[in-house]
């Protein structure tokens, strides 16, 4: 792991100039490996987030991009994205995250906890639409246990069997074991028998103990964190990993937070895709702590580095949400082959002033306009798009309907007279 330093990255670094990799021997000799497809320390990568140009690193992420996903016969790569909707079912949390602008404490007068029936009606309108996941986080809500999801969970299972719950992030499965006074594998044994099909990879923001005590003192710990997401892919399924950064962060903790993912990738192989955004500070709560937004160009030098070190990742999510959709449509070639979810309502980041929410057709424009071809999928990478003709993947076997995870093709089999 590299040597972190308590300097804030807003504070410590200054972009190289253009053409500056090229001119660097110590740059030169890691694009090399890169290009060779060969893998890169923690030490080289923090080499590259502070001496290559940008254009360097697109350069880079771009050829492991081809690399893990290369043209089809047409000369053009798909770049996926899933129809969804992130629901909330409730917004009490007493995690009390000075960066989150969507919580509310318990007794709080805009606090809620939506009814049955709007939960039925939103889901309702996504499946209507074609829509194959629901992203549900609620926070830690002090009284809503185990028993409550699993019960929301099967019941949007039996009534929208098409769309899958990717629900419950790492730290919210560990409040539940806490509520329950049990283990969480238990936990999540019991909701992926309900009809959990996969698990987001928020509440990771950077998973270095310094940053988190500021940031998010009483949210779950980096190795806690890391070892919840083990317990999710020992259980058969599959989660999603993320970054949030701009903050308090060093340069540093930025690529000790790519390793941990990377050492857990290597030992479990069960994230399927990552992605990262730079903090939303506006109207934050403790919106005095954190420095300005970061830029556009932050933003696609540190996906660029996430593509180049995060060798063991076969997908790479843009953020359209945070970027909008010109960054979004230009990270494509810094290393993302995915755009991400259609997101139908998003709540959270439009807390903190974010409005970047686009259709369908929007979506699917700006990734032609690109030079790709956009394919629909769903929670694991499966395509589900009629348009697709076969494998568009350099690893593994053919993506499709059935890239679902164990416990979902073993209740198919079951329901097949």
């Amino acid at each position: 792991m590299p040597t972190t330093s308590t300097t804030p990255a807003s504070d410590r670094w200054r972009a190289p100039r253009a053409g500056a990799g090229r001119r660097d021997p110590e740059v030169r000799a890691i694009a090399e490996r890169v290009l060779a497809g060969e893998r890169i320390s923690p030490a080289q990568a923090l080499t590259l987030h502070d001496r290559a140009d940008l254009l360097t690193l697109g350069e880079l992420a771009d050829a492991v991009r081809r690399r893990l996903h290369p043209p089809g016969p047409d000369g053009r790569a798909a770049v996926t994205y899933i129809v969804d909707r992130n629901v909330n079912p409730t917004n009490v949390c007493i995690t009390d995250c000075g960066f989150c602008a969507f919580y509310r404490r318990p007794d709080h007068a805009e606090a809620y906890v939506l009814p049955r029936e709007e939960l039925h009606r939103k889901v309702g309108e996504t499946a209507e639409l074609g829509g194959r996941q629901i992203l549900m986080q609620g926070g830690h809500h002090p009284y809503l246990k185990t028993a409550w999801w699993c019960e929301l969970i099967a019941d949007l299972r039996e009534h929208f069997p098409q769309v899958n719950a990717h629900a419950l992030s790492a730290p919210e499965l560990d409040h539940l074991a806490k509520l329950d006074k049990r283990p969480v594998e238990e936990v999540i044994r019991d909701l992926a028998d309900a009809g959990l099909g996969s698990v987001p990879g928020a509440g990771a923001e950077i998973l270095v103990e310094r940053v988190r005590k500021i940031i998010a003192p009483k949210k779950t710990k980096t190795d806690r964190w890391l070892d919840v997401h083990r317990k999710v892919h020992e259980a058969g399924l599959r989660s999603s990993a993320t970054m949030m950064f701009g903050h308090v962060e060093t340069p540093a903790e930025r690529i000790e937070h790519l390793a941990r993912l990377r050492d857990l990738q290597d030992e479990t192989g069960g994230f399927t895709a990552f992605a990262s955004w730079n903090m939303q500070p506006d109207g934050v709560p403790e919106e005095q702590k954190y420095p300005r937004r970061t830029t556009h160009a932050v933003y696609l030098r540190v996906q660029s580095i996430a593509r180049i070190f995060l060798d063991n990742f076969d997908n790479m999510q843009t953020s359209y949400v945070t970027q909008g959709m010109k960054i979004a449509q230009a990270s494509l070639r810094y290393g993302c082959n995915d755009f991400g979810g259609t997101m139908l309502e998003e709540n959270v980041v439009s807390a903190a002033g974010c409005f970047h929410l686009e259709s369908i057709q929007t979506i699917e424009r700006m990734i032609s306009a690109a030079g790709f071809t956009p394919l629909q999928r769903n929670s694991w990478y499966g395509i589900v798009d009629e348009r697709f003709a076969g494998p568009d993947s350099a690893r593994g076997p053919a993506r499709r309907e059935d890239a679902r995870p164990p416990a979902w093709r073993r209740a198919a089999a079951e329901a097949t007279p």
